[in-house]
């Protein structure tokens, strides 16, 4: 079968270890090559035609059904880890009486950016489910350090979200050289342009990158949390589960990054940050609000 525009693949060359979208069919140096995206995780690649296979309806279903049973486990875990910081809030909000019904939350909102539609949508079903307010924008990785200004300016998020597709390519330079990423320079100057309306990093928490992006340097232009330390994938959903357990801890707690990092799917070695403050924020009385 002819590969096509929007099918689901898998590169030979690499076992078909992941499942691809093809997005674009380009002649590369007079080869017709494929532009993939990555199904399930962050990842940016082009392969040629006769590397690619088809991948049925029912491997699709295999594959998926696998990452859905991983993506349940993180949900999971991250709900219990939710609870329990819930419980100690209300236990704190009420001094210990039993007054659960007495006291509101402020919760942060979520300015989320991201280079691919499908999984920004996925990301937005998940913040749903979590409960988490974000505003959902999708803008291509180049055009993002020149939207990000005015975004933050309409939408003041507490948080924010710079995602999309990324990839490191090994015939482009050493792992230290920006210029062998796909868009990790992107990212970098979307920081760069985000901490000139908010330098403080615990006025605007931000997570930044994709799979396999170049995450000193993201640290380094100021973002709280970025991948990928290990030049790993990332899943689609990891920058959630992030931004959603800074936005449920109290701005008068530190979070520890491993605290962030162990209910993600991907873990320590594609996500890394550093030590950042909640910006969830508690008030009294909840039936003035209620009723107001």
């Amino acid at each position: 079968m002819e590969v096509q525009k929007n099918q689901i693949v898998g590169r030979i060359s690499y076992q078909c270890d992941l499942l691809f979208r093809v997005i674009d069919i380009k002649e590369i140096d007079g080869e017709k090559t494929a532009i993939l995206y990555g199904e399930d995780y962050r990842l940016i690649a082009d392969a040629p035609l006769d590397d690619l296979v088809f991948m049925d309806d029912q491997e699709q279903m295999k594959r998926s059904s696998a990452c859905r049973d991983l993506e349940e486990q993180s949900y999971k875990l991250f709900s219990q880890d939710i609870a329990l910081l819930r419980e100690k809030q209300e236990y704190e909000a009420t001094y210990g009486y039993n007054q659960a019904y007495n006291y509101f939350q402020v919760p942060g909102r979520v300015l989320h950016l991201d280079g691919d539609p499908s999984y920004l949508n996925k990301c937005l079903a998940l913040y749903e489910k979590i409960g988490v307010t974000v505003y959902g924008i999708h803008c291509n990785e180049k055009e993002m350090p020149y939207q990000v200004g005015p975004l933050i300016e309409k939408y003041r998020p507490d948080i924010l979200v710079i995602t999309g597709h990324d990839a490191y390519s090994k015939v482009k330079g050493e792992k230290s050289d920006l210029n062998a990423y796909r868009h990790s320079k992107d990212f970098l100057k979307t920081v760069k342009e985000a901490r000139k309306k908010v330098p403080h990093l615990d006025q605007l928490i931000i997570f930044a990158g994709a799979c396999q992006s170049h995450f000193e340097s993201l640290i380094h232009a100021g973002a709280n949390f970025a991948s990928s330390p290990l030049r790993v994938n990332i899943h689609a959903l990891d920058p959630v589960y992030i931004v959603a357990k800074v936005g449920f801890t109290s701005f008068m707690e530190r979070i520890n990054v491993w605290d962030v990092l162990r209910n993600t799917l991907t873990g320590e070695k594609g996500l890394g940050g550093v030590e950042t403050r909640g910006v969830l924020r508690t008030g009294m009385p909840f039936r003035f609000i209620h009723e107001n």
